[in-house]
């Protein structure tokens, strides 16, 4: 979404709601000056949190790769609450 920043002065409800429904960004230009972004402060959150985790290459590596396994073909072992608390330590 682009928008001018006279149309997003005139607009800025309008666009704010639809930044927040559509959970995108609105690039507002303006003659003269940089361009900027307005999108919701928990995309901008969700985003910075994953360039920090992705900062360190191992943490990167092992996070892409649980990522691919996840994305692949085999299917994992499922487990049950119970057996997944006992396993971990947690209750009787």
């Amino acid at each position: 979404m682009e928008a001018t920043y006279s149309e997003t002065r005139a607009n800025f409800a309008a666009l704010w709601d639809r930044v927040v429904d559509t959970r995108g960004v609105l690039t507002v230009r303006r003659r003269g000056a940089e361009d900027i972004a307005m999108m919701p402060a928990s995309e901008l959150s969700s985003l910075m949190e994953t360039a920090h985790l992705l900062r360190s290459p191992k943490n990167a590596r092992r996070l892409l790769e649980a990522l691919n396994e996840s994305l692949g073909d085999e299917e994992g072992d499922s487990q049950s609450v119970g057996a997944l608390k006992k396993d971990l330590g947690f209750g009787a």
